[in-house]
């Protein structure tokens, strides 16, 4: 048990540690405006290849925490991850408002909440064909983004990508969580629910890069984070017997809604911050 919250922070560490180091690449590289051209400067920038090492270490710390404790508390965890920017970025120099530590505070304290009111037992399995269903899923992820990508000037477009990346966020979760990881490691590749988080994985980032060139990162920020904390949580309960402590029900609760409104409003102040001092 002990183990699964251990892997839950440091997933949300390296996390937040890693868009630390990417967006020092991206600022060295002056890759500012989103269109592949400016993507080829980041060649030469190992600060931010490392930062996508450490990203997915922390995918995989994600994994491996999904296995032991439930999808509500491992998703608001990695939510909070912005907490962990936010922390970082302050002890290098890039002040937060006095709101934003109080958001921080929220956050935290939700989360306090969440990890006393968590049963952490195993996932009730999925079937392969539900498991093929969450790789389908990815490409009518990609449907809907590309034509959201498509309808330039539509104020909507951004809502709606910021919304398929909480989805195909949330889809990578619920598939780690019943992913079946036992027998030789061969048989990983054999495994749907491994489909599914790659392809989910894969489409979900690039709508999420494609959502904050069209919309404000506070947002857009805000929608995925509601949307793959919410909907991957709702299914971790109602489908694969994620279970809150008898008695603990209304800590969960309050606790879940204060780690989302805490990460939401970290995100919000320390964007603002930096839009101000730009």
């Amino acid at each position: 048990m002990i183990l699964g919250y251990i892997l839950a922070v440091l997933a949300a560490v390296a996390s937040g540690s890693g868009s630390i180091l990417e967006s020092a690449g991206v600022r060295r590289a002056g890759a500012y405006g989103g269109s592949p051209q400016d993507l080829v400067a980041l060649r030469r920038q190992p600060l931010y290849f490392l930062g996508v090492g450490v990203d997915l270490l922390g995918f995989v710390f994600a994994a491996a925490a999904l296995h032991r404790l439930p999808l509500f508390l491992v998703q608001s965890v990695l939510a909070f991850s912005v907490g962990v920017t936010a922390t970082i970025s302050a002890i290098l120099g890039v002040r937060l408002v006095g709101a934003g530590w109080a958001a921080l505070g929220v956050g935290a304290t939700g989360l306090v909440l969440l990890g006393l009111s968590a049963d952490p037992t195993a996932a009730q399995p999925l079937s392969t064909g539900w498991k093929l269903v969450l790789v389908g899923v990815a490409v009518v992820i990609a449907a809907i983004a590309f034509i959201a990508q498509r309808s330039v000037g539509r104020r909507w477009a951004p809502i709606v990508l910021g919304f398929c990346g909480g989805l195909g966020f949330s889809c990578v979760g619920i598939a780690a969580r019943t992913l079946d990881a036992s027998g030789p490691i061969w048989r990983l590749a054999l495994e749907p629910a491994l489909w599914a988080m790659i392809a989910n994985g894969l489409v979900a980032a690039v709508a999420f890069a494609m959502a904050l060139q069209r919309g404000r990162a506070t947002a857009v920020t805000a929608i995925v984070f509601t949307t793959n904390t919410a909907v991957s949580s709702l299914i971790g309960v109602v489908v694969l017997d994620d279970r809150v402590r008898e008695g603990f029900t209304a800590a969960a609760a309050v606790g879940f809604v204060l780690a989302v409104a805490g990460a939401i409003g970290t995100a919000h102040y320390a964007a603002a911050h930096r839009t101000t001092t730009a």
